[in-house]
């Protein structure tokens, strides 16, 4: 049965484990990227990969946002929650992170075994080819293609999917591939995307190297980290959600910290105990 508990309580359940770790959009609030679905989140409708395939101006609107937002994500850096994971890794406590969010702040922070389920905001794909570029370099084409598109990463919101929102994007252009001429499209799994399936059988293997599965900052709204949840809950490992807010995965979840990801985790880290060394 699901209990409503605390740090304290989250490090009883845990000592003594391996655990895998699923993170999700609420982690990365504190470096200054928002959320979808937390709290005090508004109300957001992001394109979906139907919509941007299929429609000429859909896509031409979202390069012009993502032009400008994925300025602000490069910019961005790790908090507290991502640099207590960095330290339970190397205490041998966390076999890995499993991360809904494409921000790559895990990585920075210096976690070593990282699956970016969503994929990354530093690589945009060719539909066609398969070409893969780096943002920066699409980033330079972009510039070059709109000498007068002028708008700083201030005077608009961003999203977690290194998204702006922006108005008038009518006379953005974006240039196709340079090697095919196909459709160029940021290599994150958009809303009505599939995860690639060896992505995520690597993550039901990581979720299946721990003792227990703990959750950080994911509403757990959508199947793609669900599922996980669900599979260590079915395969007997304990389970714990540390999000502001009720989750998807409460039901099966055997304790729920509401609480912040930054102090939680740092909490969780200064307080776990490292794992006893094997018997001879």
């Amino acid at each position: 049965m699901t209990r409503a508990g605390s740090v304290t309580d989250a490090v009883e359940l845990l000592a003594g484990a391996r655990f895998t770790v699923l993170t999700g959009a609420g982690i990365s609030t504190d470096s200054g990227i928002p959320d979808y679905r937390g709290p005090d989140s508004p109300p957001r409708n992001p394109m979906t990969y139907q919509q941007f395939v299929g429609d000429e101006a859909f896509r031409r609107h979202y390069w012009a946002r993502n032009h400008i937002g994925w300025r602000h994500v490069s910019g961005t850096r790790p908090n507290a929650g991502h640099r207590a994971l960095v330290g339970l890794e190397r205490r041998g406590l966390v076999t890995g992170v499993i991360t809904q969010n494409v921000d790559l702040l895990h990585e920075r922070a210096g976690s070593q075994r990282v699956i970016d389920l969503h994929g990354r905001y530093d690589e945009v794909v060719c539909l066609s080819c398969g070409t893969v570029f780096s943002r920066r370099h699409v980033h330079e084409r972009l510039d070059a293609a709109n000498p007068d598109f002028a708008v700083e990463v201030g005077d608009v919101e961003i999203a977690p999917d290194a998204d702006a929102v922006l108005a008038d994007t009518a006379s953005f252009v974006v240039p196709p591939c340079e090697v095919c001429g196909g459709m160029l499209k940021p290599n994150i799994v958009y809303f009505g995307e599939n995860v690639p399936k060896d992505r995520v059988a690597a993550a039901y293997d990581m979720v299946a190297e721990g003792d227990a599965l703990l959750v950080a900052g994911s509403s757990l709204a959508v199947m793609s980290g669900l599922r996980f949840v669900r599979r260590a809950h079915a395969d007997g490992r304990r389970v714990v959600i540390i999000n502001r807010g009720e989750t998807r995965g409460d039901g099966v979840a055997d304790l729920t910290v509401h609480d912040g990801t930054s102090e939680a985790l740092a909490e969780l880290a200064a307080s776990l105990p490292d794992l006893a060394p094997p018997s001879a």
